[in-house]
């Protein structure tokens, strides 16, 4: 599994919406789910939100409700839809594999994509 390449940061108004994109090439191989982390300036890194290979979801509770992920396996891709953003969801986001196999383990971080949320 190669390590995750994270996309589609960028400045937007409260209540606007982005649509952050990660490719790990390998990841659907191993069966590996996905998480998409976030890092504010100062802060510990947070789980955002989690899909694993049935697409079976899970949030963190200040996003339910406003974020969505899925994945499309063909192109081994994994989306994260932000709606109604608020200035408290800016942060560096990542993305992770995880899984069973060493594979997803070990795969590692990305280089994360900026998001910037104005009030």
């Amino acid at each position: 599994v190669q390590p995750p390449v994270e996309s589609g940061g960028g400045s937007v108004q409260a209540g606007g919406s982005l649509r952050l994109s990660c490719t790990a090439p390998g990841f659907v191989s191993y069966s590996c789910g996905m998480t998409w982390y976030r890092q504010a300036a100062g802060k510990q890194r947070e789980r955002v939100a989690y899909i694993d290979v049935d697409d079976v979801t899970t949030y963190e509770d200040s996003v339910k409700g406003r974020f969505t992920i899925s994945q499309n396996k063909r192109t081994e891709t994994v989306y994260l839809r932000m709606h109604r953003l608020k200035p408290e969801d800016t942060a560096v986001y990542f993305c992770k594999t995880r899984g069973l196999y060493s594979e997803c383990v070990n795969a590692g971080w990305g280089q994360g994509t900026q998001v910037n949320v104005s009030a």
